[in-house]
């Protein structure tokens, strides 16, 4: 099938572009490298919108989080990601956290079976010609990375983000902590909640730094 506009990059932002798109009446061709026997470091399976980080999409709360009104604006305008993301929605207080292996599949086969995307699975070394959209996120092959850079005039391109600590439920005190929802909105109880005074605080934080360290990997440092 000959396209109208060319998607490069699977993630949420790829395939929510490639839908929008599609259903408003024109061909897009969605490359995705993962499936090409291409991999990146951190993810797991080849489908389309994996989640590699948290499952959650933040507040989910129109009323009184930006994030959550985002969510009802996206909603309003037929986003496949969110309501793939409503149908696959586990307990999470006022977030939005998705069963991510089920969310991934689902927007994978929506984006397959749509008559006015081809999926190819691809890796894509140099900026296309004519309109793309490239949405090939922090894990961009580096070929096409040193194209972006030589279009952009950057020397390099960065992703930062903090990963969450690890703490082990057998360490927690369930005779002092206790289970609501976050910051006891909505009627979940899916979160632990830990009190702690100053000096407690303080021997919690010293204890996350001298704690085990995830150590970094080539692709990280």
């Amino acid at each position: 099938m000959t396209h109208d506009i060319h998607v490069i990059g699977g993630g949420l932002a790829g395939s929510e572009a490639a839908w929008q798109l599609a259903e408003a009446g024109l061909k897009v061709r969605l490359s995705e490298m993962r499936g090409s026997g291409e991999a990146t470091p951190a993810h797991q399976t080849d489908g389309l919108a994996e989640l590699v980080c948290s499952n959650s999409f933040r507040s989910d709360d129109a009323e009184s989080n930006a994030v959550g009104l985002l969510h009802q604006e996206l909603r309003t305008l037929g986003s496949l990601i969110m309501r793939q993301a409503d149908i696959h929605r586990v307990p999470a207080g006022s977030a939005l956290a998705v069963d991510r292996d089920n969310f991934s599949n689902s927007v994978t086969e929506a984006i397959d079976q749509h008559p006015n995307i081809t999926l190819v699975r691809e890796r894509i070394d140099a900026l296309p010609d004519g309109p793309t959209i490239i949405a090939t996120g922090p894990l961009t092959a580096a070929s096409l990375a040193a194209g972006i850079g030589a279009e952009t005039g950057r020397e390099a391109l960065a992703f930062f983000d903090a990963l969450a600590p690890i703490v082990h439920r057998d360490s927690i005190d369930m005779d002092t902590a206790w289970f609501a929802s976050r910051w006891d909105k909505g009627e979940g109880k899916d979160y632990i909640n830990c009190p702690m005074d100053k000096d407690q605080y303080l021997a919690f934080h010293q204890g996350l730094v001298d704690g085990e360290k995830t150590p970094f990997k080539d692709w990280e440092k």
